[in-house]
C-alpha cells in the first residue's frame, strides 16, 4: 500500500485528465526499460515484439481501470464505502453507472485485439527464425543502441496509443454530458477500424500462404504478386494506417466535443483547444503512417526487393501497375 501510495500521489494532478495520462505514458517507458536489460544481457531479440505487444496491453488496461483506482484508494484512506469496479458488459448496454463508458471499451478492445494479433504474429515468425532479426544486427551488441531501441518501441506504444489514453483519461462526467446515439464520428471510425484491420489480417495470411507453398515447392515465385498484393504493394501496411486512422476518428469525435474540450481541462480555448483535441487523435495515424512510408516499412522493404529483382522485367511491371500503398480498385 505503501508502494501504491506513493506512486498515486507523485502522479496526480490538478487536471484529473493528465493523472490518467501520465502515468499510462510512463508504464510504456517502465515495462520496455524494464525488458531491455536482460535483453540487453543476453543480447537476444526474440522478445522484443512480444514486449510491444504487452506493452500496448498493459497501459490500455492501466489508462481504463487508473480512475477507479484511486477513487477507491481515496475512499478507503477515509474509511467510505469503496466505489464499484467497472462493469465491461454494461457500459457496453449503454449503462449510466458502469463506471466507463462504451467509447473506452470499444476503443480499449480494439486496440488490444490488433495488439495480440500482431504481437503473436511476430513472435511466432521471429521464433521460427532461430530469434534472430535482421534489424537487429546492427545494434544488438552494442548496449547504448539496444536500449535506445527499446525506448523507441515505448515512444511508438505512446503515440498510436494517444487517442485511446487520452479517452480514457477523461472524467466520468464528460461522457455523462455527452448525447447518448451513436454519433457520425463513431460510425466511421469504427468501420474503418474493421476494414483496415481486415484487411491487414488478409494480407498477412495470403503472404504466409504463399511463404508456406514455396517451401513445399508448390510454385516458383519470388514475389508475390496475387491477391490483395495484386492490388497494393504493401497491403498490409494500408490495412495497419487504416485502421488507427478509425481509432483517432471515433477519438476525435469526443475529444473536441464541448464535454471533451472540459474533461481535456481545455474550456475556454476556442479554435486552439479542437485543434489540440486533433492533434492528440491525429498524432496516432500520422505517425504510424511516417513509419510505414518513411522510416521501417516500405522503404526497407523495397530496397531489399529493388536489389534483388530490379533487374527483371516482371517486378518492374509489377511496380509500374500496382500501387505502393492505396490499393487499387480494379
Amino acid at each position: 500500500m505503501a508502494v501504491l501510495s506513493t506512486l498515486l500521489h507523485a502522479t496526480s494532478f490538478s487536471r484529473p485528465f493528465l493523472s490518467t495520462l501520465v502515468p499510462s505514458i510512463a508504464l510504456a517507458y517502465a515495462i520496455q526499460g524494464g525488458v531491455a536489460i536482460p535483453s540487453i544481457i543476453a543480447q537476444t531479440e526474440r522478445f522484443y515484439d512480444l514486449s510491444g505487444s504487452l506493452t500496448y496491453l498493459s497501459c490500455v488496461g492501466l489508462s481504463l481501470y487508473l480512475p477507479t483506482i484511486r477513487a477507491r484508494y481515496a475512499a478507503s484512506a477515509a474509511g467510505k464505502v469503496l466505489p464499484a469496479w467497472p462493469n465491461l458488459l454494461a457500459a457496453l448496454k449503454g449503462g449510466a453507472n458502469a463506471g466507463v463508458n462504451w467509447r473506452q471499451i470499444v476503443l480499449s478492445v480494439a486496440v488490444s485485439i490488433w495488439a495480440t494479433r500482431l504481437g503473436s504474429y511476430l513472435f511466432s515468425r521471429i521464433s521460427s527464425d532461430s530469434g534472430r532479426d535482421s534489424r537487429f544486427d546492427n545494434i544488438r551488441q552494442s548496449p547504448p543502441k539496444f536500449l535506445g531501441a527499446f525506448f523507441a518501441q515505448a515512444t511508438w506504444v505512446s503515440l498510436c496509443l494517444m487517442p485511446v489514453l487520452a479517452i480514457n483519461s477523461l472524467p466520468a462526467s464528460t461522457f455523462a454530458a455527452l448525447p447518448a446515439f451513436v454519433g457520425v464520428t463513431d460510425i466511421i471510425g469504427l468501420l474503418l477500424y474493421v476494414g483496415g484491420l481486415s484487411f491487414e489480417v488478409a494480407a498477412d495470411r495470403q503472404k504466409n500462404q504463399w511463404v508456406q507453398d514455396k517451401k513445399a515447392k508448390k510454385h516458383e515465385e519470388d514475389f508475390l504478386t496475387r491477391g490483395l498484393w495484386g492490388k497494393s504493394r504493401h497491403p498490409n501496411y494500408f490495412g495497419e494506417s487504416t485502421l488507427w486512422t478509425g481509432i483517432a476518428t471515433l477519438s476525435v469525435g469526443v475529444l473536441a466535443s464541448g464535454p471533451g474540450q472540459v474533461g481535456m481541462g481545455l474550456a475556454g480555448w476556442g479554435l486552439l483547444g479542437k485543434v489540440a483535441a486533433g492533434a492528440m487523435a491525429g498524432v496516432s495515424p500520422a505517425f504510424v503512417t511516417f513509419l510505414l512510408l518513411k522510416v521501417s516499412g516500405v522503404p526497407l522493404s523495397e530496397s531489399k526487393y529493388d536489389k534483388r529483382y530490379g533487374d527483371r522485367d516482371d517486378y518492374k511491371k509489377w511496380k509500374e501497375e500496382v500501387p505502393m500503398f492505396i490499393p487499387k480498385i480494379k
